[in-house]
């Protein structure tokens, strides 16, 4: 039987500058998260992004995760946010 995918949805806001992609998917991969989806725009000067990940094989709690993210967000001066899916969802239901 095949073991049930834990996902999270990191979404990242905030001016646009370099390397932004670079140190979240590289954090995620320290810690063993699978990136399943990803969009990203520019509008003028500002940088939005939507990540689904797999964190099933993620090393470390999912606070932990949480965490990175808005130690990265702070370092970077974005708004760095990771939930659990099902977070996600219940938050976007209509």
């Amino acid at each position: 039987m095949s073991e049930q995918q834990q996902k999270a949805v990191i979404t990242v806001t905030g001016l646009d500058k370099k390397g932004i992609i670079a140190r979240i998917t590289g954090m995620l991969a320290e810690h063993n998260v699978n990136v399943l989806d990803i969009s990203q725009t520019i509008l003028g000067e500002y940088f939005n992004m939507i990540m689904l990940v797999n964190i099933t094989d993620c090393d470390i709690a999912l606070q932990e995760l949480v965490d990175e993210c808005n130690a990265i967000g702070k370092d970077m001066e974005l708004d760095v946010r990771c939930q659990h899916e099902n977070i996600f969802r219940f938050m976007h239901q209509v």
